[in-house]
């Protein structure tokens, strides 16, 4: 019976958790969606065996109504596994708009679980994500400075995350700062037990791994916890050294590089990339006139390139630049985010069903769906590629036989340079 349930907004923001959760020594099983949970089938039963269960979830700039219900069902799907104790896991970067999604699924979550209060730390130090003074930082730069601030989903123009909170919550925002995380446990547990953060959403800072080893020991009587997956290095797990799943491919075997995401550290990492592996950039004129036809060019490509080479995976991507980016969409047409993920995800099901054992998604929403297209129903967490990524082995049906691939989901601000080509080397 798993120990921790958890429920991801993104695909990426799963296994980027779930590698956390496996560093702590909880063998973890990553669920797409919660549907396969609530059967007596392969998910279901993998995920009783687990230590914690991370489900899935295509949420984070879902509609607030849609967000909510899938994430009801998701902690419903968990509470019949039999997990007592849940986290909310959303990106460090607190990515949501307006209305949402943060606030009113953790409002939802709370209320479903008869709960009245909760921590909000989206801090993770590895990935240069810290709080202080409820303002986010993003290495050294406030969020509303960095390049969250022109994301094309979900533009960040405010670094204060009361001021980010307080419009998507029923509940005050409250803020515990630096100096009490840093006086210890008891200091912490005795703030948050105070009148003012009864029935509140509290944000807490931290600036290093140890402010979350803090946090995370003086919450842990709460039923839900919410953060990025940083707050998991202070938890421990029963199989510490033993919990990651072996690899599924071995070396030789055809890999892809799908980058969907525009971030500026998938930009960087598109750069370096092109210049070590075989690359090829998305035509969205050619996928609006043709879709068909321009992802069979993308695959023909790719086979092309594992006939020269199959050590050197090629590079299929969206955006070089912020040129690249399309600013005006021609009416009535798809939208350009919209038209990549379907592309990728097509290119993902073609590569798989040519032989690609090995495939490394860049950004959450392409990873989504590209993990839905390809119908993996669970996901084993193997070796860590990154902090926040790794790669993690799927049992896929391929013209009617199941096949095992590996998958990496990079977040697209995740990762250095030069992981297109480093990360392969995890796996052999």
């Amino acid at each position: 019976m798993p120990l921790l349930g958890a429920i991801a907004d993104d695909f990426t923001g799963a296994t980027d958790l779930a590698t956390a959760l496996v560093a702590r020594g909880f063998r973890t099983v990553v669920a797409v969606g919660a549907e396969g949970l609530t059967a007596d089938g392969p998910a279901a039963r993998e995920a009783r065996e687990a230590d914690a269960v991370v489900v899935a979830l295509k949420s984070r700039t879902a509609p607030v109504e849609e967000a909510v219900e899938a994430s009801l069902a998701a902690l419903s799907a968990l509470t019949g596994l039999g997990c007592e104790s849940f986290y909310f896991k959303y990106c460090s970067t607190f990515d949501s708009t307006p209305r949402g999604n943060i606030g009113p699924v953790t409002d939802a979550l709370l209320d479903a679980l008869g709960e009245n209060a909760t921590v909000v730390v989206p801090s993770f130090p590895a990935t240069g994500r810290t709080v202080y003074k409820a303002r986010l930082f993003v290495h050294d730069e406030l969020l509303a400075e960095s390049p969250m601030r022109d994301h094309p989903l979900t533009p960040m123009r405010d670094s204060h995350l009361v001021r980010l909170l307080e419009p998507q919550t029923r509940r005050p925002v409250r803020v515990i700062g630096l100096d009490t995380v840093r006086a210890g446990v008891q200091a912490l547990s005795e703030a948050l037990a105070a009148p003012e953060h009864a029935d509140a959403l509290t944000v807490v800072d931290a600036t290093e791994d140890q402010d979350l080893r803090t946090i995370s020991t003086a919450t842990s009587s709460m039923r839900l916890v919410t953060g990025a997956a940083g707050l998991a290095i202070g938890l421990t797990g029963p199989h510490e050294g033993t919990a990651r799943a072996a690899a599924a491919s071995r070396p030789g075997d055809f890999g892809a590089v799908l980058a969907g995401s525009a971030s500026a550290a998938t930009r960087a990492q598109v750069a370096h990339g092109r210049e070590h592996l075989p690359h090829r950039k998305l035509d969205l004129a050619a996928l609006r006139s043709d879709p068909t036809a321009a992802v069979a060019a993308l695959v023909d490509f790719a086979r092309s390139c594992w006939r020269e080479d199959p050590g050197r995976p090629p590079l299929l991507y969206a955006v070089g630049s912020l040129d690249d980016l399309e600013h005006d969409t021609p009416e009535g047409s798809v939208p350009a985010a919209e038209l990549i993920e379907r592309a990728l995800a097509a290119c993902a099901v073609e590569l798989v069903r040519a032989g690609a054992r090995r495939l490394l998604i860049a950004g959450g929403e392409t990873s989504g769906a590209v993990t839905t297209a390809l119908g993996a129903r669970t996901l084993g967490i193997g070796a860590q590629i990154a902090p926040g990524v790794a790669w993690a082995r799927a049992h896929l049906t391929v013209d009617g036989a199941t096949e095992a691939v590996d998958l990496a989901l990079k977040s697209g601000n995740f990762g250095d340079t030069t992981i297109f080509t480093t990360a392969w080397d995890a796996l052999a």
